[in-house]
């Protein structure tokens, strides 16, 4: 039976939105809604059934509800320290009753390893703020700016965490931009987290990438392999078959 918006669990100025993969999420377009970074992600990342997952700086608990849409993994759990973000992606899992498959935990990603454990998750996940203090106009609406700025976690607090929680041989999988690249690079070696994947992401084909999807080994081998560039648009508004294949469209 079709999911009537007007539940309980949707509240006044947020929308629900469909997904198009037999789930949904709610939103609310005054705050952060979630981008094409966070369902490139649920698709670059190679997660097995049976993994516990966790995902950092859920916001919205986008991306466990792709990830469980595209069966991987066996239990997820988003952490998120917004308390109203946090409270929307858990209305959204009760709006999906995928509350045996899906925990949504609010608290401080800095503080991760003290929430759940040392070695405590097969994966870890992010989509983390891009943009340090000099980079971009930091927006006025203190939710988006979290999401998009590091105001209250950092590159380095994120990865240091994910080495924590992650078990020996466990995947990190991230996206995030490539003026960064460098950074990105140094701050996973030193917590021993070795790049094996990597694949740039470009706007058009002629133009410079604004994407970079990178996955990780706890203590693997140093080995990377660079993937085949994905380019987004063929043409203004016309997505490119290998999006669309991702977005499950074709």
């Amino acid at each position: 039976m079709e999911r009537n918006p007007q539940t309980d669990l949707v509240h006044p100025g947020e929308r629900v939105d469909d997904l198009q993969n037999g789930f949904y999420v709610i939103q609310n377009p005054k705050k952060f809604c979630f981008g094409m970074d966070a369902v490139l992600l649920s698709g670059f990342a190679k997660i097995r059934k049976n993994a516990r997952v966790l995902d950092m700086g859920t916001g919205t608990g986008i991306i466990p509800i792709l990830l469980k849409g595209r069966g991987k993994g066996e239990h997820l759990t988003g952490l998120e320290i917004q308390e109203e973000c946090a409270d929307m992606a858990a209305r959204s899992v009760a709006y999906n009753s995928l509350e045996s498959a899906i925990d949504i935990v609010c608290g401080d990603i800095k503080e991760a390893a003290g929430i759940f454990g040392a070695a405590s998750f097969d994966v870890v996940t992010s989509n983390p703020p891009y943009m340090i203090g000099e980079h971009g106009l930091r927006n006025p609406y203190m939710a988006k700016a979290i999401a998009r700025h590091e105001v209250l976690c950092t590159l380095e607090d994120v990865v240091s965490q994910a080495s924590r929680v992650l078990k020996d041989r466990g995947h990190f999988f991230m996206v995030h931009r490539p003026f960064r690249l460098a950074e990105i690079f140094q701050v996973l070696m030193k917590y021993k987290l070795e790049p094996k994947r990597m694949q740039l992401v470009y706007p058009y084909i002629d133009r410079e990438p604004n994407m970079v999807l990178i996955e990780a080994c706890k203590g693997g081998n140093s080995r990377i392999t660079v993937e085949r560039p994905l380019i987004v648009y063929e043409k203004p508004g016309e997505y490119t078959k290998a999006i669309l294949e991702i977005y499950g469209m074709v």
